[in-house]
């Protein structure tokens, strides 16, 4: 017998007269029963229950309820109540079978018509390559951090700590811009290591990155309006505007990034520009100082925004971390954008927006009504977290892991892909790219790729226009040295065999 979990659907009884209550209450409960919403094993309130809920004769209820146990749906067992039978007629499937549920008989309609960007949007991805794009754990997910490094009895200690004597504001309403004692914690933090100057009054937090670019179009943009977006450049981002309506200008980046004067030359009057200046996803170069100051002089001269999306650039093996564009801009033109997804989880999903002054009371009622503020108690911890140095060690430490993987993955593709696939990485990040041979196409590499259980990311869906270069963008964050020469011999199969074919 399955747990009763409480929980019984709303019927819905009409006492017009048209048709009798126990009728109505049969057919509800049986189709209920057929289209799932009642599930086998599920407790059926009792007849007091139901007729003190429905206002009617106990009499009634007894009615409906002894001809569904005759017909087979239900079942009773005296001193434990009434249940959904746990072996459905052979009628009531077959009924089910030929399209009776709604849900079927929506789905046999084929795909229903949805707004324009929702229709753009599966464009960008299309569908074989969803269950790639979103698989967990393992070779090569893009994005996994090495959460078998996160210290996590820290983490439940400063979680169990704050819920032992929890003070009112933990519980109620908060903040649309968040909670304070975070928003101090990450202002200095990124003070000190991005080089962003802010004050926590222009910290807001957000769930995760992405919400960050959604509202920042909301509020920065209107449908229709341009923005520079770096070709290729991160999907997660592109999604974001085309949903919003706007026009996305694809801008080549090269060794130094984005190309502004490719990007005046294409489009001068863009509202924004979209940029991962420290670390470009997916190709991994940083953006040179004269192509930021060049930048920042197009916002200033066409009053247009820029969007700094520094994502993972806390980690960098070869040289010191770079400084964001954010402390250079003078003219309060740059919205930076970040997120603790890629350094601590991605479950956690808290990221940050560091606003001009003067945006914090739009930027405040847009997130507002999208929903109203974050949750409190993890900020509370992420901010004990930040105080107490633990983020600063794990950064450190992880800095350390994520070099060692990042040579491991690359001596595994060299060994077993050998040299003719060129390997693209800037030294940085939790992700490199292998470019493919003329030939191959990353999409069915990566769709077969996937069916041999390797997650990787084509690189050509990075672009909105021809793809330069047919590649994967395999992550190596999450992956252990096991799963890393597992997932590479995989890889290697998989790519012969499309070879061939």
């Amino acid at each position: 017998m399955k747990t009763d979990p409480g929980f019984f659907p709303t019927i819905s009884i009409e006492n017009d007269g048209s048709i009798p209550i126990y009728r109505q209450l049969y057919d509800w409960v049986r189709n209920a029963i057929l289209t799932g919403r009642l599930r086998p094993g599920q407790r059926v309130p009792s007849s007091r229950q139901l007729a003190s809920e429905l206002s009617v004769s106990r009499t009634t209820i007894l009615g409906a309820l002894e001809q569904l146990i005759a017909e087979g749906y239900l079942e009773s067992f005296i001193g434990s109540g009434t249940f959904v039978t746990k072996s459905i007629p052979e009628h009531a499937t077959r009924l089910v079978r030929e399209g009776s549920s709604p849900t079927i008989a929506g789905a046999r309609r084929g795909i229903r018509q949805v707004s324009r960007p929702a229709a753009q949007l599966l464009s960008l991805l299309p569908p074989p390559l969803l269950s790639a794009h979103r698989s967990g754990i393992g070779a090569f997910r893009v994005g996994l951090p090495a959460l078998d490094h996160f210290p996590i009895s820290i983490w439940s200690r400063l979680v169990a700590r704050r819920w032992r004597q929890p003070r009112k504001e933990m519980m109620t309403y908060g903040d649309p811009m968040g909670f304070l004692p975070c928003r101090e914690a990450i202002a200095e933090y990124l003070g000190v290591v991005r080089g962003v100057r802010c004050a926590p009054s222009q910290v807001m937090i957000v769930s995760g990155s992405q919400q960050g670019l959604a509202i920042s179009a909301r509020v920065l943009l209107d449908a229709g309006d341009s923005i520079w977006a770096e070709e290729p450049g991160y999907l997660g981002g592109l999604r974001v505007f085309t949903a919003a309506g706007n026009r996305l200008v694809p801008i080549p980046v090269d060794r130094e990034g984005l190309d502004v004067e490719a990007g005046i030359a294409r489009c001068r009057n863009a509202r924004a520009a979209l940029i991962s200046p420290s670390h470009q996803f997916p190709l991994g170069m940083t953006m040179s100082v004269s192509r930021r100051t060049l930048l920042l002089d197009w916002a200033v001269r066409n009053d247009s925004w820029i969007i700094e999306d520094d994502h993972d650039s806390e980690y960098r093996f070869g040289s010191r971390p770079i400084g964001s564009l954010q402390g250079l801009d003078v003219e309060g033109r740059v919205i930076y954008v970040g997120t603790f997804s890629k350094i601590l989880f991605p479950s956690l999903r808290i990221g940050y927006l560091v606003l001009p002054n003067d945006l914090v009371p739009a930027f405040s009622l847009i997130r507002f009504a999208t929903d109203i503020f974050p949750s409190t108690l993890d900020q509370a911890v992420l901010s004990d977290f930040i105080r107490e140095g633990h983020l600063a060690r794990h950064i450190r430490r992880m800095r350390v892991v994520y070099m060692q993987r990042h040579e491991m993955l690359t001596k595994e593709i060299r060994k077993q892909l050998g040299t003719s696939f060129e390997i693209v990485s800037g030294n940085a990040g939790i992700h490199l790219v292998v470019l493919l041979p003329d030939g191959l196409q990353d999409t069915y590499v990566a769709t077969e790729a996937d069916r041999a259980g390797v997650a990787t990311v084509p690189l050509s869906i990075c672009y909105q226009g021809q793809p330069d270069h047919q590649g994967l963008i395999l992550g190596y964050g999450g992956v252990n040295q096991k799963q890393m020469q597992e997932g590479v011999k995989r890889l290697s199969s998989v790519i012969r065999a499309c070879t061939r074919r």
